[in-house]
């Protein structure tokens, strides 16, 4: 067990608050010995074959391993960390994910063997899966140029037009017939004129907001929906669900919003009451006389970088990582890949064609290097924009729907896990009551294109205090993100291992400046409990 210490942790890096917490949530003992046999058996050899078992990479839900065999033969292994949700279900739709995509010639790895359940003699979840050959684009894609970015770009669109034109009967997520329990429902995945005609069958939404901490307890419906308007409802019935069961007043997660609301904690009713007025719009939130933009839509869940292999001529060899993967109804699976967007930039969002400024030259090196960063995020929106109407029109049509983002929003701020925040799906609902004449689809009861009246409403000091409220909230992430910038650290606090003393000693140095310049002894109080940077009790937003 000590030998084998260094696979059952998380090595990669760490994180500067709540460092022990999330090791613990990334420990997974298994044993070794058997989880070797089970490799070797997966690629028909046996385990005295195998000449190295090491540790590959560490992700937010799986540690993977490289396989080599005596005569050079490679392979990955992964196995889930013990928080990773929904259990039994999440390792069966993945590999069925990623074999329908395989018959459809879509470049993803070959799975060799799998198990959903720890229930066996390794005591883990596992898959063995082909080792993708090719450099991982996130390794490349700083340094490309802007020929080679745009080539890259094409490519991923021209993929993901291949995902949207494939046919589905229903939302939730793939899986194979044979690994659905009978306790969950099922829509067969027709596939015309192929022995596998069955073998697939669509159930349960796999997303993880659907399941996020105890919300795996609560028996909701999660999928498959034929009805596009279930599917748009699914995460807010569940956290109202998950709200009546166990919500308590919270303090807002984002430790700087804290003091918009000073220090005192949220109560979820107040969320509740959102939730259901979110309900009450939402049949009005889908496209009526347009049937592409509601039809069951398929795309992979993370389209950043580190996903993605290339060739040395940019063709993409291998797409990974299709956890959590579902089809949602088009209209609001559509959007641009994060890694990609560049919203909140006028030049961007108008889609001018982006280029230097003219007095560039006269610039300093500084001020150079930052305009080359901007151009480059205004180039990458324009691109996939660009490209999107060229070679996936579908998926284009759906972006530049009325109040397309708007829509996604709601659906999204409505599914997610509540964390104390009572303001950001209180300001969508009143940007769409705003907007109602423009947005709603007619009554789904009329005839014609009579528009219902809207079913909610707000009094003018509500929306006076939540546009506040709200604006407050977006300077503080801000603010939050200036200070993530200034000790080096990501959204989750995480670090490479290497950088941490020193990281953690620049967090150090923040708080003593932020302390000292407290102008009381309440201030300095606050600053203290709420510190950004300092461990806090994580498990009760769970």
């Amino acid at each position: 067990m000590e030998e084998d210490a260094e696979l059952f942790e998380y090595t990669s890096g760490r994180w500067i608050w709540n460092d022990a917490f999330k090791h613990s949530e990334r420990r997974r003992i298994f044993n070794v010995s058997e989880l070797k046999r089970f490799a070797a058996a997966a690629v028909n050899q046996n385990v005295e074959d195998i000449a190295s078992f090491r540790k590959l990479a560490e992700g937010g839900f799986n540690r993977t391993f490289l396989i080599t065999m005596r005569d050079g033969f490679q392979f990955v292994g992964r196995i889930p960390y013990p928080i990773t949700e929904p259990k039994h279900l999440v390792v069966a739709s993945e590999v069925a994910t990623m074999d329908f995509l395989r018959s459809h010639n879509v470049p993803v790895p070959h799975i060799y063997s799998y198990s959903t359940t720890a229930e066996n003699a390794a005591g883990t979840e596992y898959m063995f899966m082909e080792l993708v050959r090719g450099t991982n684009l996130g390794d490349i894609w700083f340094d490309l140029s802007e020929k080679a970015r745009i080539t890259v770009v094409t490519k991923l669109v021209e993929l993901e037009s291949r995902l949207f034109a494939l046919e589905f009967p229903a939302c939730g997520s793939l899986y194979y017939t044979k690994d659905l329990q009978a306790a969950f429902r099922q829509v067969k995945v027709p596939i015309a004129n192929s022995t596998r005609d069955n073998d697939f069958c669509i159930g349960p939404d796999t997303r993880l907001d659907l399941w996020h901490g105890r919300r795996s307890e609560i028996e909701i419906d999660r999928g498959p929906h034929t009805d596009p308007a279930a599917a748009l409802i699914a995460g807010a019935k569940k956290e109202i669900a998950y709200l009546t069961k166990f919500g308590q007043p919270l303090h807002p997660f984002q430790r700087l919003r804290r003091e918009i609301y000073n220090y005192r904690k949220q109560l979820p009713l107040d969320h509740l009451n959102s939730l259901d007025k979110y309900l009450r719009i939402a049949p009005y939130l889908i496209p009526q006389n347009n049937e592409s933009l509601t039809r069951p839509t398929f795309r992979h869940p993370d389209l950043q970088p580190n996903n993605v292999f290339v060739s040395d001529k940019l063709e993409i060899t291998g797409l990974i990582d299709w956890q959590h993967c579902a089809i949602l109804p088009l209209f609001l699976q559509c959007g641009i890949p994060n890694s990609l967007q560049n919203y909140g930039d006028s030049i961007s969002e108008s889609l001018t064609n982006p280029e230097l400024p003219a007095n560039f030259d006269e610039l300093d090196d500084n001020e150079q290097f930052e305009q080359v960063v901007i151009l480059r995020r205004r180039q990458l929106h324009y691109f996939y924009i660009a490209m999107t109407a060229k070679l996936n029109p579908t998926h284009y049509d759906a972006l530049a729907y009325d109040f397309s983002i708007l829509r996604r929003k709601l659906f999204d701020h409505a599914s997610c896990p509540w964390e104390g925040d009572n303001v950001t799906l209180k300001a969508d609902l009143i940007h769409l009551l705003e907007n109602w004449s423009r947005i709603a689809a007619p009554e789904p009861s009329a005839s014609g294109d009579t528009k219902a009246p809207c079913p909610i409403s707000f009094t003018k000091d509500e929306m006076t205090k939540c546009r506040r409220l709200n604006a407050a909230q977006l300077e503080a992430d801000e603010q939050l993100k200036a200070c993530r910038d200034v000790i080096g650290v990501g959204p989750e606090g995480w670090v490479p291992k290497g950088h941490y003393e020193r990281t953690k000693q620049r967090a150090i140095k923040l708080k003593a400046d932020a302390l000292e310049a407290a102008e009381s002894e309440e201030e300095r109080t606050n600053l203290t409990e709420h510190w950004i940077f300092d461990d806090f009790d994580e498990e009760e937003y769970s």
